[in-house]
């Protein structure tokens, strides 16, 4: 059933949209036979996603809904054409270069799947993937949350206190935004075309069906290059140029990542094709087409609308130089703005915020260019397509001036571009690190002569390809932030300029087979088959590392074992991001597996807000748990926690680099330890003696310590430089605090040692505690041994007759490893705590 679906969802309604006997069917007919089944797989997402997006906010998306429109669409089609829907004799054959996209297929098949398993929130991929399920398993883009619209308002400010902002209420995970507490509604940040798609693989096949959907985008944005690219710099040129992007370390990272660029790249080049075939081989049937991916693109990113603007600016060029502009096209395109604009200012207007502000703080000048831009367009268009003069001068001059532009400013920015002022090196060095880290010089230069070359031969078949790519590269060069954000995370580049300096890189290595003798055609064309071939071994060996590299590969069944400890009518609190990572696991859980799960906003919550929120969650759910691994002041002699349930394990993390090319796979840690709350086990509060093994199952006791560790059978944490342990309460009739501490070899460099040791009472977040006092100072030694402080009589009957919670204070001189001795650890480290004793 699943293979039946992914037809009709990815082939039927673009196969008998495409077969119709209208707008010249022959002449579309005639293309070579891998580009019309190109066309038709494109069509159907399209068509398939554009009406996911419709049922998922009118909140009645399903995939059987998603079918059932794809069979309509194909059978009204069908019956309205009468059922004459054969191709007839004007359609080709396949051909030899039809194993050109055969080939990109099964290459990208290999080098982007398995896909990685990055389900778990923190950033963008996990935001794209849940935001995906969600569509699918709720049936909306704004999810109604039971679980946040169960909680009292006396305790939202616990999990989600309001931002006071009119776009959305607050913050339910990063990338979620509650808009409607007391209704529960929730949505994702990120604009839904892609998550669309997310739901239809779920739906087709689970969450190992989500986390391929972005493998098969990028299958598609290298064939939907390749057929661009064959159109503009012929079949040799764009083949080698696909088969070098399948072979890019970036294509692969990102063809295995989620993330919304490689969705881009398909549905941008092919409107670029589309709009090429429309426009410029006069083909109808393709106006339309172009105006639908384009508008598309819009529900994906917000930088989609350099697309727009860059075909826009192509097809103004056309016009005046002659062309004709297609009404079909305009219509579409218009009906997918006024659509988007409703979109992005209902329930996006948080995530169009930041972009409104970006545009509204822009400099009079900017504005100013902006205006004269548009004004000169529609002069342009209004006295060009009338002037034959003014057509000749565009004409002729026109390719010459932004091929001298981009090259112009790709040297400058190469070479000759320096911080300063208020321009920062990353910014400066942009297309340096493009070109050293990413691309090669050489591949760069020649992508730079390939523009030049072939916007002089060919810019008049498609002038929106050329303005589009200089529009995105000269807008992301200018401010790409290839650094200081993780080396992966710049991927602005992906959806057209990395293609772009690949075809016109070919374009360029295999012009020289056009022109000349024989003799000097075979010369040229083996000196750039060498250039190629050394290129496409380069990038095949930078790559090769991340094939055999899943990005946390095994988190999934981690995840899943806690999801199978929680009941449904359960409720997990997870801690709050200031405390550790463990609260990038309760998206997922929350959001995938269907839990009831609450991030707290903060390490230090009102204790008794807490404590009345947990009476009245006994009341709605079986057990209340507690998830951490950082730290976290919750207890209060109210209630106590029961440990049920904890792991430490490592998942595979490529290295996180600013400066230089990721080379190693690092494991990151996960420490959770899951409790449950339950009564006091002694009301009075005269518990006797306490007792505490710090580096377990200590999560709600301690505060402002590093992650736990675990060396020669032991247990501990290292301080900083003020870290606390906290007790529900003290037992009456404490006379003293013991701790096992160890200065884990200071070097002799740093201050010693010396940990100052105070008991706090009557502590609240955000105001200092009633009573700080200093108990002593000991010096703590190589080696795990006790350190004892006295408590003062008084000191402990006031405690232990307040009934409340009191923790100890440790303040140390901190030093910083990477600092002094040059290691990898950049902590800044107190002592080594062992376990703590009060008697």
């Amino acid at each position: 059933m699943a293979l039946l679906w992914a037809i009709v969802i990815g082939w039927l309604p673009g196969a008998v949209l495409y077969r119709v006997p209208w707008f010249a069917r022959d002449r579309r007919a005639s293309l070579a036979a891998d580009e019309r089944l190109f066309w038709q797989v494109l069509i159907s997402l399209a068509l398939s996603l554009s009406a996911a997006l419709a049922l998922a906010a009118l909140g009645r998306y399903s995939l059987p809904r998603v079918v059932v429109a794809d069979l309509a669409i194909a059978l009204v089609l069908a019956v309205v054409s009468r059922f004459r829907l054969r191709l007839g004799p004007m359609a080709r054959r396949p051909t030899v270069w039809s194993l050109v996209p055969l080939a990109v297929i099964l290459l990208g098949t290999w080098r982007c799947f398995p896909p990685s398993e990055y389900i778990i929130g923190g950033k963008d991929p996990g935001v794209y993937l849940n935001e995906g399920v969600q569509i699918a398993q709720r049936g909306a883009l704004s999810a109604s949350d039971p679980t946040v619209a169960a909680v009292p308002n006396f305790a939202r400010d616990l999990f989600f206190p309001s931002e006071n902002r009119t776009d959305y209420y607050s913050g339910r995970f990063m990338g979620f935004y509650i808009q409607e507490p007391e209704q529960g509604h929730v949505i994702g940040q990120f604009p839904h075309l892609f998550p669309a798609s997310i739901a239809i693989g779920y739906g087709l096949d689970g969450l190992t069906g989500a986390r391929r959907t972005v493998g098969v985008w990028a299958i598609l944005g290298v064939l939907a290059v390749l057929f661009a690219g064959a159109r503009l710099i012929g079949r040799p040129a764009a083949s080698a140029a696909a088969i070098l992007l399948t072979l890019h370390a970036i294509e692969v990272w990102f063809g295995r990542y989620p993330n919304a660029e490689m969705v881009m790249q398909p549905l941008l080049f092919g409107a670029l094709l589309a709009n090429a075939r429309a426009h410029v081989d006069g083909d109808a049937f393709f106006a339309p087409i172009a105006g639908l991916l384009l508008g598309l693109l819009l529900f994906l990113r917000f930088d989609a609308v350099l697309g727009v603007a860059g075909i826009a600016t192509g097809l103004c060029l056309t016009v005046v130089a002659g062309g004709r502009l297609r009404w079909s096209f305009v219509v579409t395109l218009l009906a997918a703005l006024l659509l988007a604009a409703a979109y992005m200012l209902g329930p996006m207007r948080a995530y169009a915020y930041l972009p409104i502000v970006f545009v509204s703080n822009l400099p009079w000048w900017q504005d100013a260019a902006l205006v004269l831009v548009a004004g000169l367009a529609i002069g342009a268009l209004s006295v060009g397509s009338r002037s034959a003069a003014l057509s000749h001068i565009v004409k002729s001059h026109a390719p010459t001036l932004v091929a001298a532009v981009v090259c112009a400013a790709a040297v400058y920015a190469l070479y000759l571009r320096q911080p300063g002022g208020k321009l920062t090196d990353y910014d400066a060095f942009a297309l340096r690190t493009y070109a050293y880290l990413y691309m090669t010089v050489p591949a760069v230069l020649a992508a730079l002569f390939g523009y030049a070359l072939v916007a002089r031969q060919r810019f008049w078949r498609d002038p929106a390809l050329f303005v589009t790519v200089a529009i995105f590269a000269v807008f992301f060069f200018y401010k790409i932030r290839i650094v200081p954000e993780q080396f992966w995370m710049a991927r602005r580049f992906v959806p057209i300029i990395l293609p772009a300096t690949l075809l016109f890189a070919c374009g360029a290595a295999l012009a020289g087979m056009q022109s000349g003798s024989r003799r000097t055609r075979l010369l040229r064309g083996s000196l750039g088959f060498v250039f190629l071939t050394l290129l496409g071994l380069h990038y095949a060996r930078v790559a090769n590392p991340l094939l055999d590299h899943v990005e946390y590969a095994g988190i999934i069944p981690k995840i899943e074992q806690i999801a199978a400890t929680i009941h449904d009518d359960d409720l997990l609190i997870v801690e709050s991001r200031d405390a550790s990572d463990t609260h990038v696991l309760g998206l997922p859980l929350a959001y995938i597996y269907d839990r009831n799960v609450l991030l707290l906003r903060s390490r230090v919550p009102d204790k008794s807000a807490f404590a009345s929120f947990l009476d009245w969650a006994h009341t709605r759910y079986a057990r209340v748990m507690f998830m951490g691994g950082g730290g976290t002041e919750l207890l209060s002699p109210r209630w106590d926690v029961r440990p049920i349930a904890g792991e430490r394990f490592q998942v595979p993390e490529y290295e996180v680099t600013t400066t230089t090319y990721p080379r190693t796979v690092h494991q990151k840690e996960f420490d959770y330890s899951l409790y449950m709350f339950v009564p006091p086990a002694d009301a009075s509060g005269d518990s006797g003696p306490f007792a505490l093994d710090v580096g377990t199952e200590d999560d709600l006791h301690i505060l402002r310590f590093h992650a736990k560790e675990t060396a020669n059978g032991r247990s501990y944490r290292w301080s900083r430089d003020v870290s606390y342990i906290s007790l529900p309460s003290l037992p009456a009739g404490s006379r003293d605090v013991t701790l096992w501490m160890d200065d884990g070899g200071r070097p002799r460099a740093v201050p010693p040692a010396d940990v100052s040791i105070s008991l706090q009472l009557g502590f609240e977040a955000g105001k200092p505690p009633s009573v700080d006092r200093l108990l002593g100072t000991v010096r703590v030694g190589p080696g795990f041994e006790p350190y004892t402080v006295a408590i003062p009589p008084d000191l402990s009957e006031t405690a232990a007759s307040a009934h409340q919670p009191v923790r100890l204070k440790l303040a140390t001189p901190v030093w910083n490893p990477q600092q002094l001795l040059g290691s990898g650890d950049d902590r800044d480290l107190g002592v080594m705590v062992d376990r703590l004793a009060v008697k």
